[in-house]
């Protein structure tokens, strides 16, 4: 972009040398052209890149500002107040639309014993462990599907155009995945990591905090009932 913008001022340059000289047919017109071309390639060319180099940068530095006001810094997930936007945008988005299915299920994440492995091995085993969970929630959802940090211990998870039935398929792919990995704190301690999934189909609730509310409340039953348990709110 940089050479282009110069050739198009060497262009603008030339041309008007050329109207002088029609003007002015006694002056010399190719050494003209050639001192004024070869100048404005010199000066316009550093000024164009380096005009190009810093916009560049400017982009980049709102991305990277945009992406730090969206994404939680440990995890990587969404912060919870831009997961709460996105949830409510897309299930709108999704009732108005006549090729999108409306339904969809909203989990919550629970590590038991966050708090617990922070105060015995410090809170950067904990963001440790919590990022490892991150990755194994990634690995089973599907390209569109939402992921956030809601609190310390806490993740969400909304999986649109999912019914219920696999919803629960998911949860129990991820408790196994969970139950097959082997969590350390360093080399020497092995991390005993308990989680609670809980999760509520949305149907035609689109408020997020009773979304999260009814998902908490089955992640709670959960460890009194045993098995993963959904209530369908406001059917």
């Amino acid at each position: 972009m940089a050479t282009l913008g110069t050739l198009g001022c060497a262009v603008g340059a030339i041309a008007l040398v050329y109207v002088l000289s029609l003007l002015v047919p006694d002056r010399q017109f190719w050494v003209e052209l050639t001192i004024v071309a070869s100048l404005t390639v010199a000066v316009i060319f550093p000024l164009q890149l380096a005009l190009r180099l810093r916009n560049e940068a400017l982009r980049d530095m709102q991305k990277e500002l945009q992406h730090a006001l969206h994404h939680n810094p440990v995890t990587g997930t969404l912060r919870a107040n831009a997961f709460a936007a996105s949830v409510e945008h897309a299930i709108d988005r999704r009732r108005l639309s006549t090729a999108e299915n409306p339904d969809g299920v909203m989990l919550v994440l629970r590590i038991s014993n966050f708090d617990e492995i922070g105060r015995r091995y410090g809170p950067q085993w904990a963001d440790t462990l919590l990022q490892s969970i991150v990755q194994i929630v990634h690995s089973c959802v599907r390209y569109g599907d939402l992921v956030a940090r809601l609190s310390s211990d806490e993740l969400g998870i909304y999986l649109p155009g999912t019914a219920t039935e696999n919803a629960r398929d998911f949860c129990e792919r991820i408790r196994a995945r969970i139950d097959e990995t082997t969590f350390t704190a360093g080399q020497e301690h092995h991390l005993s990591v308990t989680v609670r999934l809980g999760g509520t189909r949305v149907g035609d609730q689109s408020d997020f905090q009773a979304l999260r509310e009814a998902a908490n409340h089955d992640a709670l039953a959960e460890e009194e009932a045993g098995p993963l348990l959904f209530r369908e709110l406001f059917s």
